[in-house]
């Protein structure tokens, strides 16, 4: 199939079954990294999760996996201060990837440019980085650090795409709002995947979308 032949609901509905096995699977977690030489070797295709403190990546790790404690999550914006990566199938298929949180004013600033330092590390250095899964709160939208995590991925070239949280918080004509605004932002992006996804932790919405796309990415 052509990648101008539209995808029938039949093909959609294997993709996310398919990804939906995938995720069943065995998935555990591998370590934390300080810095990047913690990592493990470099040998299976990532799919990282970044976004702003607080913006639920782990609560959305955990509903995506269906392991409610797989990702560790907390009230206190910026608790994930180091790399942590996750295995996924048995033999392993690809790597999740769980970024620092950004943006989190109220850090001492030490803290904030070793997040920093070790976030702009791992997408400059890391060959086998497929994807980057930026996450959006849906109630706020694309706010100026955001826009300026884009702006690093397009120069680094590294492939993102944005990826909205907590969609059952607000109404669904403000969703549809908050993507159209968000999609036209992301047309101006070289780096940017031109698909939005809105999910929602809670509620499970746009779980299997995600899922199917985290899946497309590991075999590109």
């Amino acid at each position: 199939m052509s990648d101008d032949t539209p995808e029938t609901e039949k093909e959609r509905l294997y993709r996310f079954e398919d990804a939906r096995r995938v995720f069943a699977g065995p998935i555990e977690f591998r370590l934390s990294a300080p810095a990047l030489e913690f990592l493990p070797e470099a040998k299976v295709p990532e799919i990282a999760f970044a976004g702003r403190s607080n913006v639920g990546k782990s609560s959305l790790l955990n509903a995506l996996t269906g392991q409610h404690g797989l990702a560790r999550t907390s009230n206190t914006p910026g608790r994930t201060q180091e790399l942590n990566v996750f295995d996924v199938g048995e033999p392993l298929s690809f790597r999740l990837i769980d970024m620092p949180g950004y943006g989190y004013a109220e850090a001492p600033k030490d803290i904030v440019r070793k997040w920093q330092d070790l976030v702009f590390d791992y997408l400059r250095g890391r060959a086998v980085l497929k994807r980057v899964l930026l996450l959006i709160d849906s109630r706020h939208g694309i706010k100026p650090v955001d826009a300026q995590i884009m702006a690093l991925l397009d120069k680094a070239a590294v492939s993102y795409q944005l990826v909205l949280t907590k969609a059952d918080k607000i109404k669904p004509t403000e969703l549809e709002a908050t993507r159209a605004k968000m999609a036209v932002e992301a047309a101006k992006h070289p780096a940017a995947f031109p698909e939005l996804l809105a999910t929602s932790s809670d509620k499970g919405t746009g779980l299997p979308e995600l899922r199917a796309a985290v899946v497309a990415a590991a075999k590109s």
